[in-house]
């Protein structure tokens, strides 16, 4: 059963709608901050094509998490994620967010993507590496390999363009779920 705590699903949508309804010369004020690289050298193809200019950045917003098992310690997990494109549709980046015990929590990785996927131009897929921080205490064995509250994860997920901007996401959680989530190429 869809559970959304109304006031965080609706700030969430409505940041979403502001950012999607931006005006394309708000967004190239901030250029110096735009073509900033945060990912390491060796994660660029150097025989590959560059990002276009106005799909180097995703910002991801999650305002819901759907759990395979139902626990009453589950809490209601949002997610924001900022990624930098680099050559060889690969990316690097930062995901902030509460995990399903209520946890301040951050997700560090790098991954690769695949633009028409199955043969369907607005499919996608992408698999992104790195290393979760904040599950401690005692949800610290709530994620394998979780020591001194950071764990490595690997998370596939599948993903719909809508747009040139626009798309929705489904990534898998492990064992854990689904979390589900609207991204903003700019």
């Amino acid at each position: 059963m869809l559970k959304i705590q109304g006031r965080y699903a609706f700030t969430c949508l409505a940041f979403a709608a502001v950012l999607a309804a931006a005006p394309a010369p708000v967004l190239a004020e901030a250029s110096y901050a735009l073509n900033a690289n945060p990912c390491p050298a060796f994660l660029t193809r150097q025989d590959a094509p560059a990002p276009e200019h106005d799909k180097q950045w995703d910002l991801t917003l999650s305002p819901y998490t759907h759990h395979w098992h139902d626990n009453p310690e589950h809490r209601p997990v949002f997610l924001g994620a900022l990624d930098h494109h680099v050559p060889g549709n690969r990316f690097c980046g930062l995901a902030l967010f509460r995990n399903s015990f209520g946890q301040p929590a951050a997700y560090l990785y790098m991954g690769q993507r695949w633009d028409a996927f199955l043969g369907q131009p607005k499919l996608f897929a992408k698999v992104s590496a790195g290393f979760i921080y904040g599950y401690k205490g005692k949800y610290q064995n709530k994620i394998p390999f979780n020591d001194y509250g950071i764990a490595p994860v690997i998370i596939p997920s599948l993903g719909y363009s809508f747009n040139r901007h626009d798309s929705a996401q489904i990534m898998v959680l492990g064992t854990a779920g689904l979390l589900f989530a609207y991204g903003h190429s700019f």
